[in-house]
C-alpha cells in the first residue's frame, strides 16, 4: 500500500524513474476533471488519456513531465506565461487559439452532445430553445458554440457556466439546468455513470479535433517530440490499446486496470507493455 502511494505521487506530480540526470522537465497544464481524458479517482490518482498519452511521450521522447492541475480557462494564459509548457485536457485546436498558442497534430476528433435527463421529454430542438438553461464549462467550445449559435442569434435560451463540466451535470441531474453541452466521449461518459438518470438528446455535428498545445512559436521546441512521440504510439499499437482502455469501460474497471498496470509505465517504462495490460484489464 505504502508503494502504491508512492507510484501515484510519482504518476501524478513528477515523472523521473529512468529519465537521465539532468533530462528536461516539461510542465503539463490539465484540468484534471473531465473523464475520460483526465480525471482523480477516490483514490487520488491522476489518471486519463490525456495524461497517459503525456507520460508515454515523455517516455519515448526522454524527456520528463510534471502535471499540474489548471482551471482549464487558465491553461492557455498560463502557456502564453510560460508558467505551464504543455497544455493538455482535450483543447480543440481553433483559429483563435492558433493566434496565441500552436497547436500539435491533431490526436482526436470530436463533435457536441447535448445531455437531458431521462424522461424529461426532451430533444435535441426543445433542450436548446424555448427559455432553456444550458450549462456548459467556461472557455470551452461547447460554451462558445452555445453562445455563437444560440444566445447570439436570439434564440430564447440562459448559458449557464461552470468551471469545471461534472458541477453542470451535477446542476443538471438536481433539476437547475435542462441541458448540458460537452464533447460527445465525456457526455457518454457522464451518461454511463449516471445511467438510468442521463441520456444523450442528440449530437451537434461541429467537427472539431483536439491537439495538445505549447508557446507562441514553440520556444522550447517541444511540438517535434510530441509528434514524433504519438507517431511511434500509433505505429507500435499503444495508442489504440490505449484508446480501447479509456473510451468504454466505466471509470471503475479503468481505474482498477491503472491501478494494476501503472508500475510497468513508471518502474519497467515499457510503453507498449503497459497500453496492453491497461486494455486487458479495463476491458476484460
Amino acid at each position: 500500500m505504502r508503494k502504491r502511494a508512492w507510484l501515484w505521487a510519482l504518476v501524478g506530480i513528477v515523472l523521473v524513474g529512468g529519465v537521465a540526470l539532468g533530462a528536461e522537465k516539461f510542465v503539463v497544464g490539465c484540468d484534471i476533471a473531465w473523464a475520460p481524458f483526465e480525471w482523480v479517482s477516490p483514490k487520488g490518482a491522476y489518471l486519463g488519456f490525456d495524461l497517459d498519452v503525456m507520460r508515454a511521450i515523455a517516455i519515448l521522447e526522454g524527456y520528463e513531465i510534471e502535471i499540474r492541475d489548471t482551471a482549464f480557462d487558465s491553461i492557455i494564459p498560463a502557456v502564453v506565461a510560460g508558467k505551464v509548457d504543455i497544455g493538455a485536457s482535450g483543447f480543440t485546436i481553433t483559429a483563435e487559439r492558433a493566434e496565441v498558442v500552436d497547436f500539435s497534430q491533431a490526436y482526436w476528433a470530436s463533435d457536441q452532445a447535448v445531455v437531458v435527463r431521462e424522461g424529461s421529454g426532451l430533444n435535441i430542438v426543445t433542450a436548446l430553445s424555448g427559455g432553456a438553461k444550458v450549462g456548459a464549462q467556461r472557455g470551452t467550445t461547447g460554451a462558445g458554440w452555445v453562445e455563437d449559435n444560440l444566445v447570439g442569434k436570439g434564440v430564447n435560451v440562459t448559458l449557464v457556466l461552470y468551471e469545471t463540466y461534472p458541477e453542470a451535470v451535477l446542476d443538471l441531474l438536481a433539476g437547475r439546468l435542462d441541458a448540458v453541452v460537452q464533447d460527445e466521449a465525456p457526455s457518454q461518459q457522464a451518461v454511463k455513470e449516471y445511467a438510468g438518470q442521463l441520456v444523450i438528446a442528440g449530437v451537434i455535428k461541429t467537427y472539431e479535433e483536439f491537439g495538445f498545445l505549447v508557446a507562441k512559436g514553440d520556444p522550447k521546441g517541444i511540438l517535434p517530440r510530441i509528434n514524433e512521440g504519438m507517431a511511434k504510439l500509433k505505429a507500435s499499437g499503444a495508442w489504440d490499446n490505449l484508446v480501447a482502455a479509456y473510451f468504454g469501460p466505466s471509470l471503475d474497471k479503468i481505474e482498477a486496470a491503472w491501478e494494476a498496470c501503472i508500475s510497468i509505465l513508471v518502474e519497467e517504462r515499457d510503453v507498449v507493455r503497459y497500453a496492453q495490460c491497461l486494455a486487458d484489464r479495463a476491458t476484460k
